[in-house]
């Protein structure tokens, strides 16, 4: 098993690395299947792989994305949406098509439903190539919340207080009444995974993450149970931490 801690100065600093791996992950595989999390953590990363089109026009014509995740009950285009974030800033710059791209609507009228889509579809064309995860507060992958046990497979998520209070949803006119998630198994099935980690506001479930301890009351534990994950972190997540992995 392979687990790597890679620790910048600044989070501009760790963002560069991570798209450095990124774009390292894709000339090796064209057709690699992507799954970004959204939040503000991976946001310059993503920035820093945009701009790479500009020195590769080819590099991201095979490319294969799948959505994390998205809060239910929110209008297609509120500003607080993964979709509006993800389109935006990652998948229109990259010019990826419809085709190529795919992830949970969170306006669906059955969200059973909804789930049982992506499901089968990532069944399909899956297992996820290289994913992109933030560490919640609460120690949440995606919308996998600390609960007595966790969903492996892609379902309707019943949110936490903490999550309900992410900045993404700061400029949201409504509260999302759910979420939609990939699960764990498809989570951990991945073939590689970067969790992001930054600022003075994570050092809390990072130190706790650092303790080894796997338990569904802090699902990002359960990252230890795979075979390559790499944890990014700068300076204000890790001061005063132990940081042996």
């Amino acid at each position: 098993m392979a687990h790597y801690l890679r620790r910048a100065e600044n989070h501009e600093a760790m963002s560069h690395a991570v798209a450095e791996q990124m774009v390292a992950a894709i000339e090796r595989q064209p057709g690699l299947l992507l799954c970004p999390a959204g939040g503000s953590t991976p946001l310059r990363a993503y920035d820093l792989l945009v701009a790479q089109r500009k020195q590769k026009p080819n590099l991201f014509q095979s490319l294969r994305l799948v959505k994390l995740d998205e809060w239910g009950g929110l209008k297609e285009d509120d500003p607080g949406t993964c979709e509006v974030q993800l389109q935006s800033l990652l998948i229109d710059p990259l010019g990826i098509p419809p085709e190529r791209c795919w992830g949970f609507q969170g306006t669906a009228s059955n969200p059973e439903d909804e789930c049982a889509r992506v499901r089968n579809r990532l069944a399909v064309e899956g297992p996820i190539d290289l994913c992109i995860l933030g560490l919640g507060v609460n120690g949440h992958l995606g919308m996998n919340e600390p609960a007595p046990f966790l969903q492996p497979f892609a379902h309707v998520a019943r949110l936490a207080e903490s999550s309900l209070q992410h900045p993404m949803l700061a400029d949201s006119k409504t509260r999302p009444s759910h979420g939609l998630t990939l699960g764990m198994a498809e989570i951990l099935h991945s073939a590689q995974i970067l969790l992001l980690v930054s600022g003075a506001s994570k050092r809390a479930p990072l130190e706790r993450l650092l303790k080894h301890q796997i338990s569904s009351d802090f699902p990002a534990s359960f990252l230890w149970l795979h075979h390559n994950w790499t944890l990014y972190c700068d300076h204000a997540s890790t001061k005063g931490l132990d940081l042996k992995v």
